[in-house]
């Protein structure tokens, strides 16, 4: 999907440098990759706390074989 943006240069270079990557494409794309990882993983470290678990679960016991 072509699109148009307009893009801080002097940052798209830096980032370009700093990834050793050598198309403006490929640290765009890569950039986006690394956002929404990101925000995936902040999404789950929000979830710490939030989940409740059963007191009663002992997962020793079901290690025992019968």
């Amino acid at each position: 999907m072509a699109t148009n943006l307009a893009i801080d240069d002097q940052l798209l270079v830096l980032a370009q440098n700093i990834g050793g990557i050598k198309t403006k494409k490929d640290t765009v794309n890569q950039a986006l990759k690394e956002f929404v990882q990101r925000r995936k993983q902040k999404d789950i470290i929000d979830l710490f706390g939030e989940i409740k678990y059963d007191e009663d679960y002992d997962y020793k016991e079901l290690r025992k074989r019968n």
